[in-house]
């Protein structure tokens, strides 16, 4: 049998890194959005959804 298809989700930076704490340039850093309208897909798992939840208003969201 194949293996269920998990829900993913695809995460756009839409403001910039520049002024904001240390701890919030690393955690853009892990996911790996260098640039504004850089963009990555992720699986929709229970911390990537909390990154997404504390650290949405820098991104644009979409299913992929």
């Amino acid at each position: 049998m194949a293996k269920a298809e998990s829900k993913k989700i695809k995460i756009t930076l839409v403001q910039s890194v520049a002024g904001r704490d240390e701890r919030t340039k690393r955690t853009l850093k892990s996911l790996g959005l260098k640039r504004i309208s850089s963009s990555r897909i992720f699986p929709a798992n229970p911390a990537i959804l909390g990154v997404v939840n504390k650290l949405g208003y820098m991104f644009k969201v979409e299913a992929a």
